[in-house]
């Protein structure tokens, strides 16, 4: 592997309020993709449970329930493809929902070893009931662009996933 290059001289600031000179990092992580997507994530997630506060759901939560809400009924593999989840580990989202009573869990009818699931009223309520909460954290999320960036930040987005996952 080759050695990393050397960032140009740039500062940022930490959330101290110090100033960080970034040429000190070997690896100048301070300007790779994946870090601030990284960041970014945890933003939203931060955005999302300030603005759905009480609401007792989360992210992953909120996007099971409005693939469902579009579905009706799916099986879990297909609920983790909806909403880019491993499925190895949905079940623990839907052992929640289900806990909430905001999804019903059934066998299926040909494979009784495939689980489907359903959103209920009950889910259907808590999810109109943060939906404009929700909306409200991505605008915050994207607040500090202008209407023709965020267009653009969501087709580079879009473009990435399409590339990446096919």
């Amino acid at each position: 592997m080759a050695a990393p290059s050397r960032p140009r001289r740039t500062t940022a600031a930490t959330p101290t309020g110090e100033i960080a000179d970034l040429r000190e990092s070997p690896l100048a992580f301070h300007h790779m993709p994946g870090h601030h997507i990284r960041r970014l994530q945890q933003v939203a997630v931060a955005i999302f449970m300030r603005e759905v506060d009480g609401a007792d759901i989360t992210p992953v939560q909120f996007a099971a329930l409005a693939a469902l809400h579009d579905r009706r009924t799916c099986d879990q593999a297909t609920l983790a493809a909806l909403i880019g989840y491993d499925r190895a580990t949905i079940g623990g989202v839907i052992d929640r929902l289900e806990a909430k009573r905001w999804i019903g869990r059934t066998a299926g009818r040909r494979d009784r070893r495939t689980k489907l699931v359903t959103l209920t009223p009950a889910g259907a309520a808590a999810l109109r009931r943060v939906v404009r909460d929700v909306e409200r954290a991505q605008a915050l999320l994207l607040a500090p662009l202008a209407a023709s960036e965020r267009r653009r930040f969501e087709r580079l987005c879009q473009k990435l996933l399409a590339a990446h996952l096919g």
